[in-house]
């Protein structure tokens, strides 16, 4: 019982697999619909390539009828030149037919590439942050290459080639059906094999996709993290693994290429035994004065014909299943549901004041664990709120609640009063500006990045925005100044300079509400009060949330937060947090301890 209930479960698995196929190879198909007219004159094209293709063997069997056996030169010639006209027909058809045929793959092609691009963009956090760089980098890059293999070369061959043996199938039997059945008669163990061949290519090619993923994933993590690796002498190590994953990809697709090279010679042999039979009985049926010695031999070009375009769908059709493995992870990516999404009445949010209150905000990343707890809090407009605690005590998540990439568990948050679930996205992140620990800076010049922050910027605002974060100065020294390209990631900058060219992109970009994530955490002293100054100008007037493990910033709060385990158990002034002898003052004398006297002249 148990084994036919197990036996029932691949069935249906298998079926389930091959049904999405199905599905998958429809939804492909359905992506040329803006494109109609040019598959539609492709397929006029491939009717006509293939009446050619159908013409042809039966001129060669007239030409040997009538013409040769009967000693009539001049039929003979034109037939000879009515055979010549269906090649160069045939010919300028099957080209035309495959630019035009390309033309709609590849347009289609770019559209499946920016929907995907748009869907990573669009991802929630949530999801970016629970799966590999290189796995989604695979999906657009890879996944999207095996796709246009197929649909700008296989798909139109596959579609040549079926229209091709309608036409042959039809001349077939309007010249001779006795012999058109034998000609048939292998062409169910050909379905059979193709079937056979097409479910061992499915798997094998959905296994090539997933350990491409892998080699993707593990290549762009190792290569990001080299200065590490080497640092901690790991370099051998990640070798011997990344060499695992690229073995599993190579066996992986050793075993796709087996299952299609033993394709081609198991039709080769079916065509050869339709070949024989159409031979034997052709001859039998000559000899009886049933059929002439012309039907015969335009059969036998018809048969030839016949098994390559079915040659050709089934190599397409058995290699079409790495491309529908891949469309299946495209697919799985764009129809990723949005978690956050703005609500059907969701409305612009105006220009504020910075007004911010949490009330009784609770957040887990999943069902098992809040990571925030009945969070409430109240910040006027321009007061700088400063977030401490524990590592992994929320700080974060709390900051991510508010720029709305999480959604709250309970609770609400407002901004003046607008609950943000009721905002558009696009309004609400307009009006913030982030400086992050480690800024991320986009390959390019130093002036685009600044403009990062405001597009429509002119070269003066970007100037007075990186005067305003004191990074003007160091930009003057380097040779080409603005224009000075910043590499991947600002590779060729320091991190100090990153700092400053991240501040002078929130200067420009003017957010009434300001968060600085770790903002001064990884600065030398003397770029410190660089960043310092400009974040002083960069506070005035807004409101703002600050991590921060430096003193400076955490003294001059107006409130300061004290989280600890999701909930905050402190809040009041920097000063008056000491005076409890809480657990701020235990983080301040463990992390912020500074001299008495420095102290004294602080306060």
């Amino acid at each position: 019982m148990m084994h036919g209930g197990m036996m029932r479960q691949i069935a249906e698995k298998e079926e389930e697999k091959a049904r999405n196929t199905s599905l998958v190879a429809w939804r492909l198909i359905r992506l040329l619909k803006p494109y109609w007219r040019m598959v539609a004159f492709s397929l006029g094209l491939v009717l006509v390539s293939a009446s050619m293709q159908g013409l042809g063997p039966y001129l060669i069997g007239l030409a040997i009828d009538r013409f040769i056996t009967g000693s009539d030169l001049p039929g003979l010639l034109w037939t000879s030149a009515a055979l010549a006209a269906t090649f160069i027909v045939g010919m300028f058809a099957t080209r035309f037919q495959i630019y035009s045929m390309s033309l709609a793959t590849q347009k289609l092609l770019a559209d499946l590439r920016r929907s995907v691009f748009e869907k990573v963009q669009a991802l929630d956090l949530k999801y970016v942050e629970s799966k590999q760089a290189g796995d989604l980098m695979s999906r657009l890059v890879n996944d999207i290459e095996a796709i246009n293999n197929f649909v700008s070369q296989s798909l139109i061959q596959m579609i040549s080639a079926m229209f091709a043996l309608v036409g042959i199938m039809v001349a077939m039997f309007l010249l001779d059906w006795r012999l058109a059945l034998a000609s048939l008669s292998v062409v169910p163990l050909m379905f059979l094999m193709t079937k056979f061949f097409s479910g061992l290519a499915r798997r094998a090619f959905r296994k090539t996709r997933t350990t491409i993923g892998d080699v993707s994933a593990e290549m762009e993590e190792q290569v990001s993290g080299v200065k590490v690796a080497q640092a901690f002498n790991r370099t051998e190590v990640n070798v011997r693994q990344f060499s695992e994953r690229n073995a599993a990809n190579r066996n992986a697709n050793v075993s796709a290429n087996a299952v299609t090279s033993a394709f081609g010679p198991a039709m080769e042999v079916l065509a050869t035994i339709s070949t024989a039979l159409v031979a034997a009985l052709g001859g039998y049926l000559a000899i009886l004065g049933l059929v002439t010695v012309g039907t015969v031999v335009a059969f036998i070009q018809y048969v030839q014909n016949f098994f390559r375009p079915i040659a050709t769908v089934s190599q397409m059709w058995t290699l079409a299943q790495s491309a529908f493995a891949a469309a299946e992870r495209v697919f799985e990516l764009l129809d990723t549901a949005q978690t956050i999404e703005d609500a059907p009445d969701a409305r612009a949010l105006p220009r504020i004041e910075g007004r911010v209150q949490f009330e009784g905000v609770s957040f887990g990343y999943d069902d098992k664990r809040m990571v925030l707890k009945d969070v409430s809090l109240d910040a006027a407009p321009g007061q700088t709120i400063a977030l401490v605690g524990p590592t992994g005590a929320g700080k974060t998540t709390a900051i991510g609640l508010l720029t709305r990439f999480y959604e709250v568990a309970s609770g609400a948050i407002r901004i003046d009063g607008h609950d943000l679930r009721a905002v558009t996205q696009n309004s609400l992140r307009s009006q913030m500006g982030m400086v992050t620990q480690d800024p991320f800076l986009f390959s390019g010049s130093i002036m685009d990045n600044i403009r990062y922050g405001k597009l429509d910027a002119s070269d003066e605002e970007v100037v007075a925005a990186a005067k305003a974060a004191n990074a003007h100065g160091f930009i003057e020294r380097l040779p080409e100044g603005y224009q000075t390209e910043v590499g991947e990631r600002g590779g060729m900058l320091s991190q100090g300079q990153r700092q400053l060219i991240a501040i002078a992109r929130a200067v420009l970009a003017d957010p009434r509400i300001l968060i600085l994530d770790e903002a001064t955490a990884s600065i030398d002293t003397r770029t410190e009060k660089l960043i310092q100054s400009a974040l002083n100008t960069l506070l005035k007037g807004r409101t703002s949330f600050v991590i921060a493990h430096r003193l400076s910033t955490v003294r001059n709060a107006d409130q300061v937060l004290v989280i600890d385990d999701g909930q905050i158990v402190e809040l009041g002034a920097h000063a008056d947090l000491l005076a409890q002898n809480g657990l701020y003052a235990e983080l301040y004398n463990r992390q912020f301890y500074t001299p008495p006297e420095e102290a004294g002249t602080a306060a």
